[in-house]
């Protein structure tokens, strides 16, 4: 394995300095310079950091310039998996299409442009099933469904379907209407209070004696979308009588 290979260089560079077989065994505590090895370390050197770390503890190399130094870690970063052994546990780094990773060979995430599929980063997805750009994953989505989030969470629907709540619907459910390719809520009609009755008036063409007509009217408060309630009828007219003094001035 790679590290372990360069685990050992750098132990190897540690005793390079010429330091005393007391001295190495010394180093499980403190560093080549003295100074108390960082937490986690089980031996380390100023140069490199950590050269072994306490058990159950991964151990990770990081890039410093043109150094890699050594730090003991109880879980691997982002874009890493940990590998343990009877010997040492180390971080390894997850295949480059890779952002996140379980194994060598088991994916969590991906990287932009790749898609998340049976643990693997795919450029492109199966048939039947959804390129999502912001899981980076090939999504199943529901049926009728372009373009999904999540497994059950549309976000667009084929042509001939309805949006509504994350589902497509070849028809709008009770309640609501198709709205180009959306189900929105029904608007039902609401009008107010009746007026008080008009005047009672002779209507045009009428001779019968003290016979007229008054009426009343209510106004539309919310009109109607196109599949709502329609409005009832907003005037009314009925027959009166005409008083005598109302007489006069016919």
């Amino acid at each position: 394995m790679q590290i372990s290979s360069l685990i050992c260089f750098l132990h190897l560079m540690n005793l390079s300095h010429g330091r005393s077989s007391k001295t190495t065994q010394q180093s499980k505590r403190i560093s080549s310079e003295g100074n108390v090895c960082p937490a986690g370390c089980a031996t380390c050197s100023t140069l490199n950091g950590c050269l072994s770390c306490k058990p159950r503890l991964f151990f990770h190399l990081e890039l410093d310039g043109f150094r890699q130094i050594g730090t003991c870690l109880f879980s691997c970063p982002r874009g890493h998996y940990g590998m343990r052994s009877p010997h040492i546990s180390t971080c390894n780094k997850c295949k480059a299409d890779c952002a996140s990773c379980f194994s060598e060979n088991f994916c969590t995430r991906c990287h932009p442009g790749h898609f998340l599929f049976r643990g693997k980063c795919e450029k492109s997805c199966p048939k039947g099933l959804t390129a999502n750009t912001v899981l980076h994953e090939c999504t199943e989505c529901p049926p009728g469904c372009e373009l999904c989030v999540k497994r059950n969470i549309c976000t667009r629907c084929r042509a001939d379907m309805h949006h509504l709540q994350g589902q497509c619907h070849h028809t709008c459910p009770r309640g609501f209407e198709p709205d180009m390719q959306l189900c929105i809520p029904q608007i039902h009609c609401e009008v107010g209070e009746w007026t008080s009755w008009g005047q009672c008036s002779l209507k045009r063409g009428n001779r019968v004696y003290r016979r007229g007509e008054e009426t009343r009217s209510r106004q539309v408060l919310r009109p109607p979308s196109n599949y709502g309630d329609p409005c009832p009828h907003v005037s009314d007219i009925r027959r009166c009588v005409i008083k005598k003094k109302d007489r006069s001035r016919l």
